[in-house]
């Protein structure tokens, strides 16, 4: 009885122990991601920076109603 109890007692803390470590790799995942997503939007940062500033440009020139 005691060996049953103390096998389930260890598998329990293996399962346990998995749940962590899987928890660990999710949030390794969510950080490379992250640091990605940022560097990708300081590369393009720039180019969406020109597309509004042409946007903004057109739309004052449609509102005033003079053409270039």
């Amino acid at each position: 009885m005691t060996k049953y109890i103390f096998g389930k007692l260890k598998r329990r803390e293996r399962q346990s122990s998995r749940r962590g470590q899987t928890l660990v790799e999710y949030a390794l995942i969510l950080a490379f991601i992250s640091v990605v997503a940022i560097l990708v939007l300081q590369q393009l940062g720039g180019e969406v920076t020109k597309v509004f500033e042409t946007i903004r440009g057109k739309l004052q020139e449609a509102r005033t109603g003079s053409t270039t």
